[in-house]
């Protein structure tokens, strides 16, 4: 009798998948993306009895219609390797019992099925039917942790179910399965890169280092795999010459891949679109909730996907790209998650160097199992990590406990210290106390000036103040991405043509936005913030002398949430290195500071605990809920920014399936908190589209939501807070 996988609507059992074809070919598949971290065998294994439970007669008979209720058949295959009693069988088990669910939990705590649950309630196999002689496979690597069991266990559990989705998809929709394509060489992309830094060589003392970083950065590449710092002052051309290093580092190695991770949507669009201009179509993705496949791959309408723009989101499902670009959120909650959706791509990390951009931005309660995530990747996986930044944070085992192991002796730039000096284009000026008028009146002194404030209020109040000044403008995170974008161009042009520019903004503008002002104000707050906002001062080097980076410390107090970092800042402005606060001695020792008095929360939701059992009993649900980098209660709305968003939710009204809709009007999407949110709703500010899957406020009410004019696409001067 025919025992089968998969069946198809409109077509006989004979054209159906047989269950022996199923299991072979996901075995096969999940072993060659397994192989790239030495765990062929164990993935052939997985792939080899994860639908074994398809045997159920319950199973057969709903693919034939007999029968249209629940048939598990996950829980036969776990319950097979759980029985082995080894650590083999219990890896084994977590993996076969979540290939549709996700990864379970061991015990019941409240997120999900558990792993017993399922094993409690799975068809028990005929004798006949359990294969005799399942032997452990040898491990790839010595374990010393449950951690390291259970990260183990994580990419075991992307390789088969990646493998899982991709045969069955090749079975379902061969059309589909056929548009996947790998894309480029990595040696194609490095003669294009090879032929755009050539051409983009320049002269003068700025352009001359930049040429000594790149090349002693490129030399660096022959070193072995493993953890690295780049350091690199602002302006220094980091994005590139990371870039030119990942590559030669991979070549030179047998790598895969390239992964830039970057904390911000804006220095993604920034970047992303840097490498698109070098790099053909196809070789770059960019994961994040700001791409817009129109503006890539020119869709000729919001219901037509273009042939790139789909080649582009099967190969974001995976990561199955020459180069992947994506925000700290999606890459290491990724590395924690659970679901299978977001576990998939994660095989495909093996093998890769990674570039964490701004890597002072790593999150401080995070911090410690995003460290070990690291190390294991490196330790293990075949992967090189680079911890790209202007402001290195002290993240060696000898700056404080937690921190990774291996670091010295693999920075891959020149002698940072002198290169802190040789671009040196600033000065810390101390203003004191200041309220908030006097700091408006320097903005209106200035005819170029950017002033950063803590939060997105005091912008608010201090640009009110100021926006009647020719050339103010506002920057804040309550932009919609697609105005923000249209803003930062518009302030580029401003400065360019010398015209007045006075620029109000919260620190979104800091970590890697490529503006430069002739002088900036900074209200009080950690170095490395302090640090990135000099990074927007004198950039090019277009002052002689140094330029001022004036801090001052606001009458109304700082927000609490500021307050540790300023005082940590001013411990280090007080200390012996105050002399001269952005250098990389300063940085250190500010960041020490920094993580040594909150070492109780670099692991504030106790991930580790959760995933470290020394007897396997994890919990991957509850660490994938608890690890949430941005945790707070807000809520999406839509703002009906331009023609192309009005567009969008006309269709979202009556679109069955939303998903593909909802992706792109993220571009006009921002965040408010929940009481802002209902203060909009009993106004009647806000409209529900598409049977409540998405909220959208009305533009004439924004003047009640941030207390400024409502922005408009057809008034230049209206702006959003």
């Amino acid at each position: 009798m025919a025992i089968y996988a998969h069946s198809r609507e409109n077509s006989d059992p004979e054209e159906w998948q047989l269950l022996e074809e199923h299991l072979r070919n996901v075995a096969d598949r999940g072993a060659d993306f397994a192989a790239a971290f030495g765990a062929a065998d164990w993935a052939r294994v997985l792939g080899a009895f994860h639908d074994i439970g398809k045997r159920n007669p319950r199973f057969q008979q709903r693919l034939t219609g007999e029968n249209t209720g629940h048939a598990d058949h996950k829980g036969a295959g776990a319950r097979l390797f759980e029985n082995l009693g080894t650590g083999f069988g219990r890896m084994a088990a977590y993996c076969i019992a979540g290939h549709h669910g996700g990864l379970p939990d061991f015990h019941d705590s409240g997120h999900g099925t558990s792993l017993g649950r399922i094993l409690e309630r799975a068809f028990v196999l005929p004798g006949r039917d359990v294969p005799d002689g399942i032997r452990p496979p040898d491990w790839p690597f010595t374990p010393e942790s449950g951690f390291q069991c259970s990260f183990f266990t994580r990419m075991l559990f992307s390789s088969l179910v990646d493998a899982d989705f991709l045969d069955t998809e090749a079975f379902m929709d061969a059309a589909e399965s056929g548009r996947r394509e790998p894309g480029p060489a990595l040696g194609e992309l490095r003669e294009l890169l090879d032929r755009h830094l050539a051409a983009f060589a320049g002269e003068g003392r700025i352009n001359s280092l930049r040429a000594e970083i790149l090349s002693h950065c490129r030399e660096k590449a022959a070193l072995d795999p493993g953890l690295f710092t780049l350091t690199v002052p602002t302006g220094g051309g980091k994005t590139l010459t990371s870039m030119a290093f990942a590559l030669d580092h991979a070549l030179r190695h047998g790598l895969r891949r390239v992964v830039y991770v970057i904390p911000y949507t804006s220095i993604i669009e920034q970047n992303a679109r840097v490498f698109r201009d070098i790099f053909p179509a196809g070789a770059v993705i960019e994961h994040h909730s700001n791409f817009d496949p129109r503006n890539a791959f020119g869709d000729e309408d919001n219901a037509r996907e273009s042939a790139g723009a789909r080649r582009h989101r099967l190969a974001c499902e995976n990561w199955d790209a020459p180069v992947v670009v994506t925000t700290n959120v999606q890459f290491f909650e990724s590395l924690f998650a659970a679901k299978t959706s977001r576990c998939r791509k994660l095989h495909n990390l093996a093998g890769s160097v990674i570039v964490l951009d701004e890597a002072q931005m790593l999150p401080v309660d995070f911090l410690a199992p995003c460290l070990r995530a690291l190390e294991e990747l490196a330790a293990h996986y075949g992967c090189s990590v680079v911890l790209c930044t202007a402001t290195q944070p002290a993240l060696r085992r000898e700056d404080f406990a937690p921190g990774l192991a291996g670091l010295d002796g693999r920075e891959l730039a020149p002698d940072p210290a002198r290169l802190h000096e040789a671009f040196r284009r600033t000065e810390l000026r101390d203003l004191g106390e200041l309220e908030l008028s006097e700091v408006a009146d320097m903005v209106r002194e200035r005819e170029q000036v950017l002033c950063i404030v803590n939060t997105r209020a005091r912008a608010s109040e201090l640009f009110k103040l100021v926006r009647d000044e020719p050339g103010a403008r506002h920057l804040s995170a309550l932009m919609c991405p697609a105005h923000r974008s249209e803003r930062l161009a518009e302030i580029r042009g401003m400065l360019r043509a010398g015209e007045p520019c006075r620029v109000v903004s919260t620190q979104l503008v800091e970590a890697g936005v490529d503006v430069s002002f002739p002088e900036v104000v900074r209200e009080m707050a950690g170095l490395d913030s302090i640090t990135q906002a000099a990074g927007r001062c004198n950039r090019e080097g277009e002052r002689d002398e140094a330029a001022p980076v004036s801090v001052f410390y606001p009458a109304e107090g700082l927000p609490r949430a500021f307050s540790a970092q300023a005082e940590h800042a001013a411990a280090v402005l007080r200390g012996p290195h105050g002399g001269d606060p952005f250098s990389p001695e300063a940085i250190r020792q500010y960041f020490g500071l920094h993580y040594w008095l909150k070492r109780e929360r670099l692991d504030r939701k106790r991930i580790l605990d959760a995933l470290s059992n020394e007897r396997g009993e994890w919990y991957f649900r509850r660490a994938a809920d608890e690890f949430r980098l941005i945790d707070n209660p807000m809520v999406p709305l839509v703002v009906p920014w331009d023609g192309r968003a009005r567009e969008l939710v006309e269709a979202l009204r009556y679109a069955e399936h939303p998903g593909g809709i909802l992706r792109k009007l993220q571009q006009y999407t921002v965040q408010v908190y929940e009481r802002q949110f209902r203060a909009l709703d009993e106004a009647g500010a806000v409209e529900t589209v598409a049977d409540g899957c998405e909220a959208l406020c009305r533009m004439e009410f924004y003047d009640d939501l941030f207390g400024l004019r409502v922005p408009g696409p057809t008034d230049p001067e209206y702006f959003l807070a």
